[in-house]
């Protein structure tokens, strides 16, 4: 949209925040809640097939040559990287209303299915499900409150939406803990996945009631009448009509291949480390401060648990930090600062680590060494966890902006899955350690992409995604 031409959005972008934006903050927000604890506690479930001999569900089997931990581990993020695809397409083209809901289902679904799993492969296979409705979420719930976000406070709506991701981390903690220490571990997994189903259920109706954004409305179904509803919802009004200009699918690739490769090379590196260090929180920390065999298996299961949890734990203010100076700083600042202090941290923790044999030791007392490690989860989710989240939300224009943002979605889930499904096989062939220098080398070349980004702090969607915007008479 040129400079001098009057957005038919203004009022939209220039009022204050007001009720209805916490309302679709809520319905957006619950479903990552529940993406990032159904992700997560799988880490949980993983840990009670560690240490507790279930029938049916040995995840030291191989197939492929790989445990059948790493494809439990994954199964959810491979399915997350089609429905981020197909969802993100599919909201682009019937509208952002027409398959909200829909996602919520599959997660709602895909929970329950996995909670009555009579074996490995169902479950693996119920993951799957799982994930088709998680990805799906990505695109439709982000974009949804970004083009009903007023500009001056965007960034910060937009990231408090995936804000609910740390929350949903820790909830996956507390459950998985006091379900391994007070249930019988045959017992304890399925209601560790089974509870993932509850936030799923509690939107569904909500999602489904969730007006179409005024920005979908005008400029692509061309429903003034809708839009101006879809306004109303907000308390604002639409100023004239207006058109988003039509251009073919090769067209906007050729026009935004360069914001492609930022949005989603970042996001694809960044989710290479958050991924494998989260799902296996465990087992990296426990190499940290190993845990006592002697301890009876409920024990043991509930303290590899919550100490999965400290990397969460400490992360959790920095999705509030990027909430409170996303349209501060900007979003590129904040990514900057994200990739270099993980970068940074993991070359410490390696460069202070020695590894014998099996053993690992530290050249500072352990406590300040994990201190480190767990250190890097704050410059993840203040950094580039929360902004290769917020980004693709307003640099696309609104006929690509599911696209677009499922595009970059779905090359961090593909980067999480690479990274979740080898870290098992990873781990036996070059250690911790190891692993730790491949994500250094990540956030070093996520800085690099980053700097690639345009800033889309304080200015309005149409002006930012450089949108085509045809006035009506």
């Amino acid at each position: 949209m040129s400079s001098n031409q009057r957005s038919p959005f203004s009022d939209l972008n220039g009022m204050g925040l007001s009720l209805a934006h916490i309302k679709v903050f809520f319905t957006a927000g619950m479903g990552f809640f529940t993406d990032a604890y159904d992700l997560f506690i799988i880490g949980a479930v993983l840990d009670v097939f560690s240490k507790a001999s279930i029938p049916g569900f040995d995840v030291a089997t191989k197939v492929l040559g790989m445990p059948l931990a790493g494809f439990l581990g994954a199964s959810a993020i491979f399915t997350a990287i089609i429905g981020q695809l197909l969802f993100g397409a599919l909201a682009d083209r019937f509208g952002r209303k027409s398959v909200y809901g829909i996602e919520a289902s599959l997660m709602a679904i895909g929970a329950l299915l996995s909670a009555v799993s009579p074996n490995l492969y169902w479950l693996i296979a119920s993951r799957l499900v799982l994930g088709l409705g998680i990805g799906g979420d990505y695109p439709v719930s982000s974009v949804i409150m970004s083009e009903y976000a007023n500009a001056r406070d965007r960034g910060k709506l937009v990231a408090l939406v995936f804000s609910t991701q740390g929350i949903g981390s820790l909830t996956a903690i507390l459950v998985g803990a006091l379900s391994a220490l007070f249930l019988p571990p045959g017992l304890a997994w399925r209601v560790m996945l089974g509870v993932g189903a509850i936030p799923a259920l509690s939107v569904i109706y909500l999602r489904r009631k969730v007006p179409e954004t005024p920005r979908y409305a005008l400029l692509v179904k061309r429903d003034e009448a809708e839009a101006k509803r879809a306004a109303g919802f907000l308390g604002s009004k639409i100023s004239g009509a207006a058109v988003s200009r039509s251009i073919p699918m090769i067209e906007f690739l050729r026009r935004y291949w360069l914001t492609l490769l930022a949005t989603a090379g970042t996001w694809f590196l960044m989710d290479i480390a958050f991924y494998g260090s989260g799902v296996y929180s465990g087992p990296i920390v426990s190499s940290f401060i190993p845990i006592s065999s002697s301890l009876p298996t409920s024990v043991q299961v509930e303290r590899l648990i919550l100490e999965a949890g400290l990397p969460f734990i400490v992360g959790l203010p920095g999705y509030y930090l990027s909430v409170a100076l996303m349209d501060r700083l900007g979003r590129k600042s904040i990514q900057l600062t994200g990739f270099a202090g993980m970068a940074i941290l993991y070359l410490i923790v390696t460069s202070i680590m020695e590894v014998s044999g099996t053993k690992m030791s530290f050249l500072i007392p352990v406590s300040y060494a994990l201190s480190l490690y767990v250190l890097t989860f704050f410059f993840i989710d203040f950094g580039p966890n929360t902004t290769t989240f917020v980004v693709p939300t307003e640099v696309y224009p609104t006929r690509y902006r599911t696209t677009g943002h499922g595009i970059s979605a779905a090359a961090g889930k593909t980067g999480a899955a690479i990274s979740t499904l080898l870290f098992p096989s990873l781990e036996l062939a070059i250690g911790i350690r190891g692993i730790l220098m491949v994500y250094a080398v990540a956030a070093v070349l996520g800085l690099g992409l980053t700097l690639l980004l345009r800033e889309p702090k304080q200015k309005d969607l149409e002006t930012v995604s450089e949108e085509d915007i045809v006035p009506l008479a």
